[in-house]
């Protein structure tokens, strides 16, 4: 459909701002890019990692047991998403109004972009957590409370458990994060735990996109995107575990600027490749929350 009434005298120079969703996580510090290279669609990626060899106990003068033949397990990171746009901006529209549309088009293209590809990576990360990890179920979701400090429920005490959950799988300490729907940050906002010290990062620490703070051993980030499951309630699978869960790449494959044939205006297309898999599960967890 074509831009239409963009008339001088009543179009700002300015175009209005979006309330847009921040991407948060599609980023590095939740994810990591360690093969991402000149990829293309339909490019594959093996991931291999080698199992522990055995230690023994040595006996001088005294054979060693037999070499040891280590196995391995393949991971594959696929490059199968693509994704594109194609729009134009009639040379009339462009005439009528002072502010270039191009600019801020192309923005928009990109905002919707990443946001198809952070809640692909979302997906991602909610189906491939190990499951020993997970806190909460279908049947029994979190329903979480700001209540006493010795209440299971209380919402900081559920991020000390998945902490834990982290320590018992050896996960590094350091680069954890979670991501959790805005509603819960309502609720950790209400406990002095958060916003005391515990919720407030060192003069050097990184902000990531959507961070909001740091409580029990995570960077605490919010978004809209963290996935929901249609069950007797609406329920938000909010993922917690460190960047080196899951792998991440992508590229720009093409963006081509022309004049469309049958019209007089200025055309832009492109295409985004990029895929994504866990490749750690251990380092990655679900928490299921619900509101009631």
């Amino acid at each position: 459909m074509a831009i239409v009434n963009f008339i001088p005298t009543i179009w700002s120079a300015r175009v209005l701002a979006y309330l847009d969703n921040a991407h948060v996580y599609a980023q590095p510090g939740v994810i990591n890019r360690d093969y991402e290279g000149e990829v293309t669609q339909g490019n594959t990626v093996y991931i291999n990692q080698i199992s522990n060899p055995t230690i023994f106990d040595y006996t001088r003068n005294t054979d060693m047991p037999a070499v040891e033949t280590l196995s391995d397990t393949r991971t594959t990171l696929t490059i199968d998403q693509a994704k594109g746009f194609n729009f134009q901006i009639d040379d009339v529209d462009r005439a009528q109004t002072r502010p270039d549309l191009m600019d801020p088009a192309m923005a928009r293209a990109a905002y919707k972009l990443n946001d198809v590809n952070d809640q692909f990576v979302a997906g991602k990360m909610t189906a491939g957590s190990a499951t020993a990890n997970n806190i909460g179920t279908t049947g029994t979701p979190i329903v979480p409370t700001v209540g006493t400090f010795t209440d299971p429920l209380n919402i900081y005490n559920v991020l000390v458990d998945a902490s834990t959950k982290l320590n018992q799988s050896n996960v590094p300490r350091d680069g954890r994060f979670v991501i959790l729907p805005p509603w819960v940050e309502g609720l950790l906002l209400k406990d002095q735990r958060f916003i005391g010290a515990a919720g407030t990062g060192g003069p050097n620490d990184v902000v990531l996109n959507g961070q909001v703070g740091r409580a029990a051993g995570f960077n605490i980030m919010i978004s809209n995107n963290v996935p929901t499951f249609a069950g007797t309630t609406t329920q938000y699978l909010a993922s917690f575990g460190h960047p080196m869960a899951m792998t991440y790449a992508e590229q720009i494959d093409k963006t081509e600027a022309y004049r469309p044939e049958k019209r007089f205006g200025d055309a832009v297309k492109g295409l985004h490749v990029y895929g994504g898999g866990v490749v750690q599960p251990g380092a990655l967890g679900t928490i299921r929350f619900s509101q009631t």
